[in-house]
C-alpha cells in the first residue's frame, strides 16, 4: 500500500528503512523523502514507525552475537 503518494513510498519501503536503521520520523524524512511535500503522510508514516521498532528490537535480540574463536579455544 502506497503511503506517501507524491514520494511514490510503500508501507514495504518504509519497513524496510526501519530495519536498515531509520529510527525517527526524521530518518525517514531524510532517506526516503516522506513528509517533505504535502505531509498527508505524517499520520500513517508515524504509525508504521511504532508499529515496527517494537519487531525490529526484538528481531536484533534474537539474533546470537558473534563469539570469537579464539576466545573459546584457549
Amino acid at each position: 500500500m502506497y503511503v506517501c503518494v507524491c514520494r511514490g513510498v510503500t508501507e514495504r519501503a518504509l519497513r524496510e528503512a526501519i530495519h536498515q536503521g531509520a529510527d525517527r520520523m526524521r530518518d525517514l524524512k531524510a532517506c526516503l523523502g516522506v513528509t517533505e511535500q504535502c505531509g498527508l503522510c505524517a499520520s500513517h508514516a508515524k504509525q508504521i514507525l511504532d508499529e515496527t521498532l517494537p519487531q525490529k528490537s526484538q528481531v536484533q535480540n534474537f539474533i546470537p552475537k558473534p563469539v570469537c574463536i579464539c576466545e573459546t579455544a584457549a
